[in-house]
């Protein structure tokens, strides 16, 4: 009876959230905003401005590079350790280049905010692009020597290992998304900085090109160096089409288009994350069919696009999504929210499109309009934000009740001012990392895992599963806060 009850409540909310019933209070999505950008600064490496506003984060990996003999400083690490893997890194560009071109006119002042946090990326992925004839530089740091230890990144001690792809070693998938990363950003910068944009779409060609004629996954080259961690798991497949797609939005080369359509990569999928680039993708390339309204080349992207979108909402006959009994996206255990604000980026920009040709479709017999998309949107970052069974906001220092016991070595260990000597690579467990203190520094704009398919979050720091922030979680949500906080004012 119990169980028969509360799917009748999650089908009503679900249903409540297609017609667009669930209101209460929005939150602030401009403090959103703004602090989902501010996260970027704990996450950077190398020496830091004097712009920096995350003051207990100070230089740090400065002899990075030096391992191979070039200078690889910059970047960000991904997460609450200090590695630099750019397969991630570039993603992140990628995401927060795309939520600027779409939705730039909505930040405010965060627009030049979000720049900078793109820039810090792009900067780092020329050297790696550039720095040694015929191959590609494309992470820093032992991962498994810098995962056994809990200390700060200006102390960091471990080995800053370099690792690097080329023609005899290939990366068809971190290259794809390196591109990626440099063809968006190149587009964002287009008008405000012409001569960097020029050097960013230059080696965006030179990279896809590396990716294109040396076939190969990275994972394969690398080994342990990348995996688990970020292990290639779909394939390259998808990083070329992602590539070839954001080469051919920014330089409307033909060449491109032939590319993409020599791939043949057609399967359906329900998933849009750092590894699996299929419906991001899709979603970009049908914006040829929907805004420009090149039918004869788009359309198939088009299709494969509402594909996607009906295997996500929830009354769709072809769903194979679930959604917990808050309402809550619930794709995989582990880090869930990424692919809840990835998946939710593409519900925004597709309604986005969808509304310039005044467009709709059908799931079936279920009609799906740029409301419906938009409004599944809002309920996932509402949900993010506090609107949940916990009354949680997983977004660190928003609202009055977020998680305190973040996995993430910087905000968890006292900063270098509060605490000048070193701290070892096993002096932060204790009494830092096993501590049941909230962190001493806190991590504004994080965006956590999340919580579980019931809806419960422990705030349990040795729970990285779900308590660990990383950079594409955030990066994907910049975009639909900029639309939310350009759509609802207080």
């Amino acid at each position: 009876m119990a169980l028969r009850k509360a799917s009748v409540c999650l089908l009503f909310f679900l249903f409540s959230v297609l017609l667009g019933t669930v209101h209460g209070g929005n939150p602030n999505y401009k403090e959103a905003l703004a602090k989902s950008i501010l996260f970027f600064q704990a996450q950077r490496s190398g020496r830091l401005p004097a712009t920096q506003k995350i003051t207990w984060r100070t230089n740090s990996g400065l002899s990075d590079g030096l391992m191979a003999q070039v200078e690889l400083t910059g970047g960000y690490y991904d997460a609450g350790d200090n590695v630099k893997f750019n397969f991630p890194m570039a993603f992140t560009t990628t995401m927060l280049s795309w939520g600027t071109l779409e939705y730039g006119k909505r930040m405010g002042s965060q627009l030049q905010n979000a720049r900078a946090a793109i820039r810090w990326g792009t900067d780092y992925l020329i050297k790696c692009a550039t720095a040694t004839p015929g191959k590609l530089y494309v992470g820093v740091g032992d991962p498994n020597s810098d995962h056994k230890c809990w200390e700060r990144p200006e102390d960091m001690d471990t080995a800053r290992t370099v690792y690097s792809v080329s023609a005899a070693n290939p990366g068809s998938d971190v290259a794809g998304e390196t591109a990626a990363a440099l063809a968006a950003a190149s587009m964002v910068f287009r008008n405000v900085d012409p001569k960097y944009s020029s050097l960013l779409l230059k080696t965006a060609k030179k990279v896809m090109k590396f990716a294109m004629d040396y076939r190969g996954a990275y994972s394969d080259s690398l080994g342990s160096a990348v995996c688990p961690f970020y292990c290639s798991y779909s394939g390259y497949k998808d990083e070329l089409l992602w590539g070839a797609a954001w080469l051919l939005r920014a330089t409307n080369d033909v060449s491109y288009l032939n590319f993409i359509k020599s791939l043949g990569a057609n399967d359906g999928t329900d998933i849009f994350s750092w590894d699996d680039k299929f419906a991001g993708a899709r979603v970009l390339l049908s914006r040829g069919m929907l805004v420009n309204n090149d039918k004869s080349s788009f359309e198939p992207f088009k299709l494969q696009a509402e594909d996607f979108m009906c295997r996500i909402l929830p009354n769709s006959p072809f769903t194979t999504t679930q959604y917990t009994q808050g309402g809550l996206m619930f794709k995989l255990s582990e880090s869930n929210l990424q692919y809840v604000t990835s998946i939710t980026f593409l519900l925004t920009t597709y309604a986005k499109y969808m509304a310039a040709a005044k467009y709709t479709f059908n799931c079936g017999n279920l009609l799906v309009t740029t409301k419906t998309l938009r409004n599944l949107a809002k309920s996932q970052v509402d949900y993010i934000l506090g609107a949940n069974p916990l009354q949680m906001s997983y977004m660190v220092g928003f609202g009055a009740n977020y998680p305190k016991r973040v996995h993430h070595r910087g905000s968890s260990l006292p900063s270098l001012t509060s605490h000048p000597q070193a701290i070892g690579c096993d002096g932060g467990f204790q009494p830092f990392f096993y501590s049941l203190n909230p962190n001493p520094n806190i991590l504004v704009g994080a965006i956590v895992g999340g919580p579980n398919q019931n809806d419960g979050y422990a705030d349990d720091r040795t729970d990285y599963s779900h308590s660990e922030p990383t950079t594409y979680i955030n990066a994907a949500i910049v975009g639909p806060l900029a639309y939310l906080a350009g759509s609802y004012t207080r």
